[in-house]
């Protein structure tokens, strides 16, 4: 059995991004590892959800077990930094944000955990975070220097199908967000996608483990199960450098599927 460690900024960012993937790896039997950058702090509780009293960051991290377990993960970890904000607010510029962290500090912690795990796959984001916030950004870099620290055979990087996402908008007559040049990447830089459809109830239950975040109205909750299996229920990847042939984790060819 294989190891896969999924490196996230901020709770239920797993859920979103890979939640398909890495409940379809724990139900082939696979170790899963949760690593988050930072607790989320500055995210946007729905309202009347916290407690009198009760802390964001605290209850985001307990949202994060409840989710690991939905997922099937066996582990999950934080760095000590503090959600940085949408890209461009003051709060980008606090000295004990993801965004200011240095670096190859960052990435010599993230190694230690990839040392004890021993993964076969680190899966991080593409080089613009997805969507340009600074935390996935920094998740990128510092993902990618950690699997070089700890030697990881393959680096994954979770990105959004520009095409995928276009295509699906305009078969359903949807508008199209307004920025979504700088949303994800085009389909002919994207190598691989994982098939999750038989795994979008844990996906979308593992959504719904951040309550703090996604109120049961949340268009993606409230999604009909076909259009939820249709938009969320494969995740897209650049694998960049490709394994060799002989070198190939059996976890990577179960899961990953080339895309061209």
């Amino acid at each position: 059995m294989g190891t896969i460690v999924s490196f996230h900024a901020h709770p239920d960012d797993e859920s979103i991004a890979s939640g398909g993937t890495l409940a379809r790896a724990a139900a082939a039997g696979h170790r899963v590892v949760l690593v988050f950058a930072t607790r989320g702090e500055l995210g946007e509780p729905v309202p009347g959800v916290l407690e009198p009293g009760e802390q964001l960051p605290l209850r985001r991290s307990a949202e994060c077990y409840a989710s690991a377990a939905v997922i099937g993960a066996k582990r999950v970890e934080f760095l000590p930094y503090t959600d940085s904000g949408m890209m461009g607010e003051p709060s980008n510029e606090a000295p004990y944000s993801f965004w200011q962290a240095n670096v190859e500090h960052a990435a010599k912690m993230l190694a230690v955990i990839l040392d004890e795990e021993e993964p076969d796959i680190l899966t991080i984001y593409d080089d613009n975070g997805g969507y340009g916030h600074p935390d996935h950004i920094q998740v990128h870099r510092v993902g990618k220097r950690a699997a070089e620290l700890a030697a990881v055979p393959i680096v994954a990087q979770g990105t959004i199908n520009r095409d995928w996402m276009l295509r699906g908008a305009k078969g359903a007559g949807a508008e199209l967000p307004p920025d979504l040049p700088n949303i994800g990447k085009p389909e002919s830089e994207i190598t691989h996608r994982v098939d999750a459809v038989d795994f979008v109830e844990q996906k979308r239950n593992s959504m719904r483990a951040h309550a703090s975040q996604m109120a049961p109205d949340h268009f993606m909750l409230a999604m009909p199960d076909a259009m939820f299996a249709m938009g969320l229920g494969t995740e897209f990847y650049i694998v960049d450098p490709l394994p060799s042939p002989a070198a190939t984790p059996e976890i990577f060819d179960e899961l990953f599927v080339p895309l061209h």
